[in-house]
């Protein structure tokens, strides 16, 4: 068994071997939280949800680290065009990207570090780097000198001479114009912390340096995030943390975006779909299925019409989970062992898409034993169904998801009531033999999107594919 994942750094698929036998050390760079998520934000964490569990399936014992960026440029002006406080925007938003990593079913991480929490630590690594001539304090800035470091570059695979490194206000004093800020000193009315070299506040790429050193040592397995982070909050990164002595990551993993219309989703392009509306219009557990199965390097362009097909895709799956277990009289335990093939396409640059199609495989081959009255193996497929779901966060008999249809934001208990009383109507019907009048009502159910099953329990209603 060896898990291979593709390595930004070295341009290929490479086999995983990790810094210590047995365990795994991820870090992601999470939500900067200047505002409430949208599906695009969502997505990394659910893709990295998805290779932790995976991780965790092939024994490994996981620390998983996901920072919240708390301070930033357009966060400060937020605050400014609000009249609120920097920290009441961060919180706020915070809980919102908090929120919508749970109701995708996305793990807590192992743990979940705030860059306003890390001054001290980020001192300490400036000062370690001006002590190593890698940087230096100008204005009550202090800016990294890229040309002090060799291996600039090398993430992202550009030519130093042809840079346009993105610079914001305030950044005086710098000996070249391709040197990136690490400490900015502050304007009158901004937040700022005190330094040797005068107050303000962080840079941006600092943080994600420091508190990586901080939770997870000196070198680690994994970094993960979104391509766009590849230059330059990555690349800075790893100037950072290399000229200050740490090995930093062995692996970059980097996750493809949510488009709209070829575009990058965006709040600033004004194209982005926020999750607390989202899963107002859809079950959480079809967003999940719809932004965690696509491979994670792959690009997903958002449209109803998409999110129609993961639905009526989720739904055959959860047809045939409820089904079985009717069947059984009880719930199916999940499979000790996913299926070998299930097993070779995850290990594979976790490679879900393919996974996914043994899922369907196996649904399918359980579904014909349901037709064939073969419940000893109806009853083995949902076991290796479960199985596999689990490690996609998808299994719908999970306790994460037994409440999902009593959400407060969910139709779906009131639209339950109001279905439970036509059928009621309609099994009266049947009762006394107008079966013109009962499959009248069927009909009509059927025509409002739902799908009325007679089952051995009782009519069971699920909803159909939308219109």
């Amino acid at each position: 068994m060896t898990i291979r994942l593709y390595d930004t750094s070295a341009r290929q698929i490479r086999d995983f071997v990790p810094l210590t036998a047995g365990c795994v050390s991820i870090y992601l760079c999470g939500a900067t939280v200047q505002a409430a998520p949208h599906i695009g934000h969502i997505r990394s964490g659910l893709n990295f949800d998805i290779m932790r569990r995976w991780f965790a399936y092939r024994g490994y014992d996981v620390t998983f680290v996901r920072n919240v960026t708390d301070i930033d440029d357009k966060i400060i002006t937020k605050s400014a065009e609000q009249g609120r406080p920097w920290w009441a925007i961060g919180y706020e938003n915070e809980r919102a990207f908090n929120a919508g990593y749970d109701a995708l079913g996305c793990l807590p991480p192992t743990y979940e570090p705030r860059a306003t929490g890390h001054i001290t630590e980020m001192i300490e690594m400036m000062r370690g780097l001006i002590e190593r001539g890698h940087a230096y304090a100008a204005d009550g800035n202090v800016y990294f000198d890229v040309r002090s470091f060799p291996g600039y570059l090398e993430l992202s695979n550009q030519d130093l001479d042809d840079l346009r490194q993105p610079s914001g206000d305030n950044e005086t004093g710098k000996r070249d114009q391709r040197d990136f800020a690490m400490w900015k000193a502050s304007k009158p009315g901004e937040p700022s912390w005190e330094t040797p070299w005068g107050r303000g506040r962080p840079g941006w790429h600092l943080e994600c340096s420091a508190m990586a050193h901080k939770y997870l040592g000196t070198a680690f397995d994994i970094h993960g995030g979104g391509i766009d982070l590849i230059f330059p909050h990555h690349e800075n990164e790893i100037a950072q943390a290399r000229a200050y002595g740490d090995d930093f990551a062995k692996y970059w993993v980097h996750n493809g975006w949510v488009t709209m219309a070829g575009e990058k989703m965006s709040k600033s392009l004004g194209n982005s779909v926020l999750v607390s509306e989202m899963v107002k219009a859809w079950r959480p557990i079809v967003l999940r299925y719809y932004l965690g199965t696509p491979h994670y390097r792959s690009m997903i362009e958002y449209s109803e019409e998409a999110l129609r097909e993961a639905e009526s895709a989720f739904a055959r799956i959860e047809g045939f989970v409820q089904r079985v277990t009717e069947k059984a009289g009880e719930t199916v335990a999940p499979a000790a062992e996913v299926p070998p093939a299930f097993a070779e396409a995850m290990d594979d640059d976790m490679g879900v898409p393919q996974a996914l199609a043994i899922v369907h495989t196996t649904v399918r081959q359980g579904n014909s034993a349901l037709a064939a009255d073969d419940k000893e193996a109806a009853v083995a497929r949902l076991a290796e169904v479960r199985a596999m779901l689990g490690v996609l966060g998808l299994d719908p008999l999970d306790e994460h998801w037994a409440g999902e249809s009593d959400r407060g934001d969910d139709l779906h208990g009131v639209v339950d009531t109001l279905v439970r009383l036509v059928l009621d109507q309609r099994q009266s019907a049947r009762a006394r033999k107008d079966w013109a009048a009962a499959d009248a009502i069927r009909d009509q159910l059927n025509q409002s999107g739902l799908v009325i099953e007679d089952s051995p329990a009782g009519p069971r209603w699920t909803l159909g594919p939308r219109q």
